[in-house]
């Protein structure tokens, strides 16, 4: 059976080895310099004086400060969410006012603010760029996001339920021993469709749960469904966000194999490049097909999942050419600590 594993997120801070944060703490904190250059200002000329001047100080204090944070984010993911915020604050404070006494030792400016209002102003940008991380993440908020899975997965569900047990059904007098593992991979399959699936999972027991659902709708299609792995160079312990997978798996059965009298292939790949992992996803696809708003629904969904998870450094393309659908995602190659 599939044993159920997950890692536990301990905390809401900010990821400080995603590149995506890092991008949206410069905008912030630049958009915010820049908005105080403004009302510093009178003329345009006197704008340009004045950022210039501030960007002199802010830069290297901000530099440094994103590089104290990415090396220190391993013991800062450990903490609770607000003991990290403290910690964050902390090591923000004892940078910029580092970075202060050096500039003020060395001189090079005649009119450096004073070290309290230096650190009353980081202090406030740094509260401001936290507190528009813990919006960004109320409003990808797990919650929401898997209202809509399951709202989905209900539409899905019985279809595929109704369809599971008659493949049993025929199964029970002739294969007893078949239709006893496929109920098992059945009720393995709903326990995760049904448990709280916030937390990352390793890629492996992703497959496995692919494996259990693919083999029930084996039991129905038969010679109609083919499967083709290529998996020999994924890596097992790579973390995803949970049923990423199988519901591109179901779509490619349901919009892809079932229209077709033949049936056809589905094809899994995945692989790791430059740090990235892979998962790409072909299955044939048929312009007759009516049924491609659920299969929207459904990558809508994945995309929001993998923002949530892994800010802009995970995308999710689909493309279809030559009559076959394909499904490509890219996500950060991360593992437990």
């Amino acid at each position: 059976m599939l044993g159920i594993l997950s890692v536990r997120k301990t905390s809401r801070l900010p990821n400080m080895h995603n590149l995506g944060v890092n991008l949206r703490i410069l905008v912030i904190i630049n958009g915010l310099l820049a908005l105080s250059a403004v009302i510093l200002s009178n003329t345009f000329n006197g704008f340009i004086t004045v950022i210039t001047s501030i960007s002199a100080v802010a830069q290297p204090m901000l530099l440094l400060s994103l590089l104290l944070l990415y090396v220190s984010y391993p013991l800062l993911s450990k903490l609770r969410y607000w003991q990290g915020l403290l910690a964050i604050m902390f090591i923000v404070l004892v940078t910029c006012s580092g970075m202060h006494s050096l500039i003020s030792q060395l001189q090079i400016f005649d009119d450096l603010p004073t070290h309290a209002r230096i650190l009353f102003f980081v202090f406030v940008l740094t509260a401001i760029t936290l507190y528009y991380f813990n919006l960004h993440q109320r409003a990808y908020s797990p919650a929401v996001v898997e209202a809509r899975l399951q709202a989905l997965q209900a539409r899905i569900r019985p279809h595929f339920l109704f369809n599971s047990i008659n493949a049993v059904l025929s199964l029970i007098r002739s294969q007893p021993k078949q239709a006893e593992t496929a109920l098992e991979d059945m009720a393995d399959l709903f326990r995760v469709l049904m448990a709280d699936n916030r937390d990352l999972v390793p890629l492996a027991q992703e497959i496995a749960l692919c494996r259990q659902y693919l083999a029930l709708e084996k039991l129905r299609l038969d010679e109609r469904l083919i499967i083709q792995w290529q998996i020999d160079d994924m890596p097992p312990d790579a973390l995803i966000p949970p049923l990423v997978l199988q519901p591109l798996l179901e779509n490619a059965v349901y919009h892809g194999i079932e229209p077709l009298a033949a049936g056809g292939t589905i094809t899994i790949q995945i692989y790791t490049k430059r740090n990235e992992v892979h998962l790409v996803l072909s299955n044939p696809y048929s312009m007759q097909n009516n049924h491609h708003n659920g299969n929207k629904m459904a990558l809508k969904n994945i995309k929001e999942r993998l923002t949530l998870h892994f800010d802009l450094e995970a995308n999710l393309k689909s493309k279809q050419s030559n009559g076959e659908y394909q499904v490509h995602i890219t996500l950060p190659h991360q593992t437990k600590h």
